[in-house]
This record gives structure tokens, sequence and C-alpha cells, in this order.
């Protein structure tokens, strides 16, 4: 897939133009938003990721229009479950309702920042050495582990890290948000940071843990930079409207870790597969390729991330409402 530079340039001054919309509309008016608004959003940028989907059909052809979608969907799945940390650290710090579109702004502009980055890296990582591919796999497959283990989410999944600790400890933080600026100086003149900054520090680390995890995993979907950085686009567009349309459901799907696990567990799996072909460590097979290893079309990849997170889903709602039905019945008695 041949990307030109001037795509390349239109697609960051759109996404720039988005941001800079999202910016005026909390800079303006910080709010929380109601679930129409929240819904019209999302609905907004799910239909622009369809839209870009099929543009990439329209000239790239199918495979890779394929490649976009699985990997936005992997991506969009994944970012739900930053939201759950997302409500923790909300909860933690006890931002106001009205401030947290701002703090979910500031974390999606970091995660762009970090992915960007991170894809570069991984690009050029896997131009120059495809064994690149053993180490991304295992490393999936040890974060599908990591989720199992992990259960369901609760306040216990976050901890503060050395640096949120330091920060607590370095800078004089005030106890008011304040208008959710970082600083403020109070009647006697002193300069205080607001709990805003540790927030921020918090979303900022958290984003790039979740970056370790999201980018080998679409570079097993797709080895295009361009469309993995336009599946992440797309996948954290939306996601501060998510947040709200959501709300308590988040809580309600306890089986998602699950099916993310299963997910991440099935690309790892896939990334080895691929690493097999394109071997080039001389302690396996003498340094050739293993072509009798099995290969994963990307329409089965859909399929299986789709059908394992919609399980997942299912699943998840059913035993939510089972849980609150048992509920009323022992209220009840």
């Amino acid at each position: 897939m041949n990307v030109s530079a001037w795509v390349w340039i239109a697609t960051l001054v759109a996404l720039v133009a988005l941001l800079a919309v999202d910016l005026l509309i909390i800079g303006r008016r910080p709010h929380e938003p109601s679930m129409k608004e929240s819904g019209g959003w999302v609905a907004f940028y799910v239909a622009l990721a369809v839209v870009f989907g099929v543009g990439v059909w329209a000239t790239a052809g199918g495979r890779y229009a394929g490649e976009f979608y699985t990997g936005w969907l992997t991506e969009y799945s994944l970012s739900v479950d930053n939201l759950f940390v997302f409500v923790i650290i909300m909860g933690r710090f006890a931002v106001p309702r009205r401030l947290q579109q701002k703090v979910l702004l500031i974390g999606i502009v970091l995660a762009l920042l970090m992915r960007g980055a991170f894809i570069a890296a991984g690009a050029a990582l896997i131009s120059q050495f495809s064994w690149v591919f053993y180490l991304f796999g295992a490393f999936l497959v040890y974060t599908a582990i990591s989720l199992l283990k992990e259960g369901e989410n609760d306040e216990d999944d976050f901890k503060e890290n050395i640096l949120i600790r330091w920060a607590k400890r370095a800078f004089p933080v005030s106890s008011s948000f304040d208008s959710g600026r970082m600083t403020l100086v109070t009647e006697t003149g002193k300069r205080l940071v607001t709990p805003m900054l540790i927030v921020t520090i918090a979303i900022g680390t958290t984003d790039l843990l979740f970056a370790l995890d999201s980018i080998p995993a679409i570079f097993g979907i797709t080895k295009e930079p361009y469309l993995v950085f336009t599946a992440n686009v797309f996948a954290l567009m939306g996601l501060r409207q998510l947040y709200f349309l959501l709300g308590g459901l988040l809580e309600r799907l306890v089986y998602l870790n699950i099916g993310l696990a299963a997910v991440l567990a099935f690309i790892g799996v896939k990334l080895f597969l691929e690493a097999l072909h394109t071997n080039s460590l001389p302690f396996i097979n003498g340094g050739d390729g293993v072509h009798w290893a099995p290969e994963i079309p990307i329409w089965l990849s859909l399929l299986v991330i789709v059908g394992t997170l919609g399980i997942a889903t299912v699943a998840s709602l059913a035993k939510s409402s089972r849980d609150r039905k048992r509920e009323l019945l022992d209220t009840k008695a």
C-alpha cells in the first residue's frame, strides 16, 4: 500500500481540525454532555470510520479495507477497556463532572502522541527485524494472561505510580480544581498546582501502558503504518463522548477482560505464525521460513474478533441482568 506524502498531510490536518473543534467546545462551555449529545458524537465518529474504510476499499482494495476495519475494532475494544481505568482515576481524584471532558480530551491527545511515536518505532523495527514479531506475539500472550488474572475491574486496578507520588511530594497541591487550570495563585501570591495536573499525569502514564498493549496488537493485523495510525485515531476520537454515553454500562461489562484476553491471545498466536513464515533466526529451521505454518486470513481475524467481543458483551449484560434480578428478590425477601 503506497501512501503519498500529501495523503499523510491531509490526514494529519483533518485530525488537528477535529481536535480543535473538541477544544473549542470544551473551552467555551465546560459541561457534562447529555446522552443525546454523546450519542450523536459517537455515531458521527463511527460513521466517519466506516466511510474512511469505504474510501480505503475504493482506493487500495478490499484487503486493506478489511485490515483497517479489523484494526479499528480491535483498538476500539481496547479503548473501551481504557475507560474502566479512566472511571477509577476520575473517582479516585474526585474530578468534578463538568471538568471530566477536559481530562478525557487531554488523555486522548496524549494517547495520540504516544501511539504516533510507538507506531513510527514499531514500523522501523519491523522493516529491519522480522523476528520482532516473536517478541510482539509473546508480549500479547503475556498481556492476555495478565488480563485473565486481573478478573473484574475494581478500584484496586489503579495504583498510583512513582511519577504521581513524586509530583504530589514535589509540588504544593491545592485542594480545589479551580476552573480546570493546571496551576493557580492564592490570595497571598503563592502559586500552587491543582489536582488537574496530578490527574493529567495519571491519565498520561495510563495511556503509556495501554499503548504498549495496543500497538503490538494492531501490527498483528496490518503492517501498514498508515492503517495502524488511522485505526488508532478513529478508535480514540470518540472516546470522550463514549465515556459519558456508556456511563453505568461500563460496570456491567464484567466479561470484557476475558473477551479482550482472548482477542489478544489470538493476535499473539497470529503474530507468531507470521514470524515463522518470515523467520530469519538461525536456530529456528536453519534460518529459513517455516512455510508449513498455517496463515490466518484477515476475514477470519475479523470474524474471530467481532464474534469474541460480541459474545463477551452479550454474556456480560446477561449476567448483570441476572444479578440485578437476584438482588431485587433478596431485597423483597
